[in-house]
């Protein structure tokens, strides 16, 4: 990386771990063009599930060799990730091959998910129908990274369900569902697409049951996607629907 001055400054390093879709632990250590020393950087980056996509959390850690250059560069390392990782989510949005041309394809996929919580099905059934039930759950995290832009919902047959909001990374994601088959406490049939900004990224028909067990409560969650120019997948679909769930079962424990 160049310096304002001009002179090149150099990292270089080894990844001490690499758990694939869980942490990257990258140490490295920063040198001037004459490959001295400047600072020491141990990053340690953890993956999880996050709606709609993946979460990176990093963690940097810094030991200054020269303090008095180091200084400044540590200084500026917050800005430049944030920077970085606001490229890396535009980037994310892109379909594979945009650089040379789309090739247009649909991936075709299904999945099931079964949960059971400790709550009646009456409670279960306000938690996916209610609207102000369902915000409890069925959105961005609670941390400030999701901006709401709009939300409205109509449970029965023919009505419409719509969640659109502004991500820490800047893109919109945008969900638009119309219900088919609405049979009370026991039965929702939709169909919704998913939008990042203005691209369609997919077309999919939901199913979810509810079974009363013994005061508690099964619901079992059937999925069938049209997944469109590469931008998801039947895989991350369902870490994203079964992080929807476990957000569904803390709103029923609190």
């Amino acid at each position: 990386m160049p310096a304002s001055n001009g002179e090149q400054n150099w990292a270089r390093g080894t990844f001490v771990e690499v758990t694939p879709g869980e942490r990257l632990v990258i140490d490295l250590t920063a040198t001037d063009s004459a490959g001295r020393p400047l600072f020491k950087a141990l990053t340690d980056v953890r993956f999880s599930d996050a709606p709609l996509g993946c979460r990176l959390d990093i963690v940097q850690t810094y030991s200054l060799i020269e303090p008095d250059i180091a200084r400044s560069m540590v200084a500026g390392a917050e800005a430049g990730w944030r920077e970085t990782l606001d490229k890396l989510a535009r980037q994310m949005v892109r379909p594979p091959g945009e650089e040379s041309g789309v090739v247009h394809a649909v991936a075709h996929g299904a999945f099931h998910l079964e949960r059971t919580y400790e709550a009646p099905v009456e409670r279960v059934w306000k938690a996916l129908t209610d609207p102000k039930a369902k915000a409890a759950w069925f959105g961005g995290p609670p941390d400030g990274e999701f901006e709401l832009i709009e939300r409205a919902m109509d449970v029965r047959p023919g009505g419409r369900e719509r969640l659109k909001g502004r991500w820490e990374g800047k893109v919109t994601s945008t969900f638009d569902a119309i219900y088919h088959d609405v049979v009370g406490h026991v039965r929702l049939v939709y169909s919704y697409e998913m939008r990042l900004d203005d691209q369609k990224i997919s077309v999919s028909l939901a199913t979810m049951e509810l079974f009363p067990v013994e005061g508690r409560t099964r619901l079992r969650v059937t999925e069938q996607g049209a997944f469109l120019d590469g931008y998801d997948d039947a895989g991350e679909r369902e870490r994203g629907t079964g992080y929807l769930l476990d957000a569904l079962g803390a709103s029923l424990a609190g």
